[in-house]
């Protein structure tokens, strides 16, 4: 939902980033390598008794995953790009979830339930992307939903930061992963009859 509506507000300064590298001699694929490392990264300050940190890793590497797009769009979008981009992102919340549950053991069930929910709504959105006729700004059609990357981020983030509430928190971004998988299972059957 952020990334859908608040986009406005934030593109300006990842404009400015991406023209930068670009005239450094960056590729947007090297950018999105940079950011998949910086958010292993996450993963390894969280586990090291990093948390804050690992935290500003995040959002580091989320900052760069949104650069590398607009870069690949002001020079050659490749199909292969958006592979490495979408794989990578989840290659990231992973490892944040590998490294939540081998922290905290004791809240095992939410965070595979969690992952569960996920799986089930980036399939529903991988899949409406690939056979959708429709297409934006993006490589594939992107399906909005309630909880997008930066949605994510912010539960992320509450889970790294007050492990007090990691149950509940956890629970909660899988009710809000799952809401969104059934919202973009409803607007597949809408857009794809």
């Amino acid at each position: 939902m952020l990334d859908t509506h608040a986009r406005k507000f934030v593109q300006p300064p990842i404009n400015h980033t991406a023209h930068w590298l670009l005239k450094k001699g960056f590729t947007a694929d090297q950018i999105t390598i940079t950011a998949l490392f910086i958010g292993l990264g996450t993963s390894i300050l969280y586990v090291m008794g990093f948390p804050v940190l690992a935290v500003v890793f995040l959002w580091l590497s989320g900052f760069l995953d949104a650069v590398d797009g607009t870069m690949a769009r002001h020079t050659k979008t490749s199909p292969f790009g958006t592979v490495m981009d979408i794989t990578f992102d989840r290659i990231v919340e992973v490892s944040m979830i590998i490294a939540i549950a081998y922290v905290h053991p004791e809240v095992m069930w939410p965070l595979l339930l969690l992952s569960v929910s996920i799986v089930i709504s980036m399939t529903i959105f991988l899949v409406v992307g690939s056979v959708s006729e429709k297409s934006g700004v993006k490589s594939f059609y992107y399906q909005a939903g309630l909880a997008e990357r930066t949605e994510g981020f912010v539960l992320f983030s509450i889970m790294l930061l007050f492990p007090s509430l990691l149950y509940w928190s956890t629970l909660l971004f899988f009710a809000v992963e799952l809401f969104t998988g059934v919202q973009r299972f409803m607007e597949a059957r809408r857009i794809l009859k």
